[in-house]
């Protein structure tokens, strides 16, 4: 993979690696995109999401006719929350384009701590906060394989794993804020075990062994 990095810290640009760039491009548009479809979806059918039957339009508003439903989700809004899942991770890379080079520690901010902090929180919505549709579905929208074994099924045990790749995170970002030389096979290890939303801690991984 090549790149024309820059030192992070020295108010230089950030470039990314060209299938970073392909990527971050893609993700970003996929997220819009995605907003687009989703929002589509409460025009053609009435409840969109049975976790939140709130959601919905007056009856007056709703297009005449109704989308199909992949399992407990209208398409375009399944398609919508889909590109989320993988578009997601583009905005940590973004950012640690955009900003990551105004300080010295840009790179942990938005390649470790940010990812880890979205995987903590989102967990922890799933697991304690998120109203379930029933049954489960294998269509469950999830931000990293982990976690879809645990929306897909509902099983205590899948959750606990996914806090226990969270942790992983957590010791990669710790020893990534010290610059320690262990860094990067912890992070190669969350990278790998939270992809999609790990993305970026493998990109600082990479970055790592090339320094």
């Amino acid at each position: 993979m090549d790149t024309h990095d820059e030192t992070v810290g020295d108010g230089a640009a950030v470039e990314l690696p060209s299938g970073l760039k392909l990527y971050t491009t893609a993700g970003l548009w996929a997220l819009v995109i995605g907003t687009v479809l989703g929002l589509f979806a409460f025009w053609t059918n009435p409840v969109p999401d049975p976790s939140f039957p709130w959601a919905t339009l007056p009856e007056s508003w709703l297009l005449p006719f109704r989308q199909p439903r992949i399992e407990h989700w209208p398409v375009t809004y399944t398609i919508a929350i889909w590109s989320w899942v993988f578009g997601f991770p583009a905005i940590f890379l973004k950012g640690f384009k955009r900003w990551g080079s105004r300080r010295p520690d840009g790179d942990v901010l938005w390649l470790a701590w940010l990812p880890v902090a979205a995987m903590f929180a989102w967990t922890t919505y799933c697991r304690i906060g998120w109203p379930k549709p029933e049954p489960a579905t294998w269509n469950a929208p999830s931000y990293t394989f982990v976690c879809w074994l645990y929306c897909s099924s509902y099983e205590p045990i899948w959750s606990n794993l996914a806090f226990g790749v969270a942790t992983v995170g957590l010791v990669a970002a710790i020893l990534f804020q010290r610059r320690s030389s262990a860094a990067q096979g912890w992070l190669w290890a969350f990278g790998i075990l939270s992809l999609p939303l790990g993305i970026p801690a493998l990109y600082a991984a990479y970055r790592t062994g090339r320094s």
